[in-house]
């Protein structure tokens, strides 16, 4: 069976850099909480104060859109939503992952 990885890299506005990283801390503990996510997390740049990764890996393909979905209509009202902190659009890729990379998690 394959899972599949989503990966964002974005870069935060100057001066909302602690926000995006709140907001990304949210997602992820909320992305955790569903039962098909495998796992989430986020990691800022070693040297790029500016600069984030956000990563889940989710069971199916309808568990992506059923949790994204999910995280826009809860947590998006509630906090703005990552958009409102990024200073351009975000780099988002979307990959096949064997069940032995996610045996490892």
């Amino acid at each position: 069976m394959t899972e599949l990885l989503e990966t964002v890299v974005c870069s935060a506005k100057p001066g909302t850099e602690a926000r995006l990283e709140r907001i990304l801390s949210s997602r992820v503990e909320f992305r955790i909480r569903q039962d098909d996510c495998v796992h989430s997390w986020y990691a800022k740049s070693s040297d790029d104060e500016f600069l984030f990764i956000f990563q889940t890996i989710f069971k199916d393909r309808n568990a992506m859109k059923s949790i994204s979905e999910m995280s826009l209509e809860i947590l998006d009202p509630k906090d703005g939503g990552i958009q409102s902190c990024l200073i351009g659009p975000p780099l988002v890729g979307i990959f096949d992952v064997g069940k032995e990379l996610v045996d490892k998690f």
